[in-house]
């Protein structure tokens, strides 16, 4: 499963700035910051816990129990009630109906396809109460074609190294990361070597608002840079934001 190494290292990796941008997109546009939120691969927790503590009532779904783990830990740290729900959003059945559904750090991009993507804005769809928001973020275009292939990035942390190679996958817009960690090991008195492979897909904004379309969504905006300027074509990120029409 992916995340299984990747979460021990994940929050040294991400740039924390980042949470507090995630942040103000969504209080930007939800200014009375109540009701509820589900986030959708809400990984290690950083941002549910941020949502929570601004006054959202969140819960948090993943795919990886070690996300979940560092997640659990983070509320519990924080001294926030932050319920945590293990599950694949290809397959999202749950009893509560939310007010807000988000999705950040390009976590749709994992998804196989426009099928795939298609069948999670409908489930979405299905959890969000009527007129409910949906806001999500997805690479670029040029991000995907553009930046992320020969990308490298390396890190060296006290018991752990870390490779990041990025090359372009076999369909259009796509790309796969190379993750290689070498993690000391005590009883060999040295580094054990562990990879990962990461496929990430994206597609126009076009394909995006068709699929919500289909999914029953209105309302489609669309921007970039956090939700601060219009797409462009050197855009790294879409912003979509969204109402349920059923």
């Amino acid at each position: 499963m992916i995340y299984t190494t990747f979460a021990k290292v994940y929050d040294q990796l991400m740039d924390s700035d980042l949470y507090d941008q995630w942040l103000t997109y969504v209080e930007q546009r939800v200014p009375k910051k109540t009701g509820r939120l589900l986030e959708l691969a809400c990984g290690s927790g950083t941002l549910a816990v941020k949502l929570a503590q601004a006054g959202f009532e969140v819960t948090g779904f993943d795919l990886s129990e070690e996300m979940l783990t560092l997640a659990d830990e983070k509320a519990r740290a924080a001294e926030i009630e932050l319920p945590l729900i293990q599950g694949d959003a290809l397959d999202l059945k749950l009893d509560t109906k939310f007010d807000y559904v988000t999705c950040f750090d390009d976590s749709i991009c994992y998804l196989p396809d426009l099928s795939a993507i298609t069948q999670v804005f409908k489930n979405v769809s299905q959890v969000l109460k009527p007129a409910g928001t949906f806001m999500f973020d997805a690479h670029s275009l040029y991000q995907m074609d553009e930046v992320f292939p020969g990308y490298m990035y390396n890190a060296k942390f006290e018991d752990m190294a870390f490779m990041w190679q990025s090359y372009a996958g076999e369909f259009p817009h796509s790309v796969e990361h190379d993750l290689t960690f070498f993690i000391y090991d005590e009883s060999i008195d040295g580094y054990q070597a562990l990879e990962e492979l990461h496929r990430e897909r994206t597609y126009p904004v076009a394909s995006y608002k068709e699929a919500l379309q289909a999914a029953g969504f209105t309302d489609i905006e669309v921007t970039s840079e956090f939700g601060t300027q219009s797409v462009l074509e050197t855009s790294t990120r879409y912003f979509f934001k969204c109402k349920n029409q059923s």
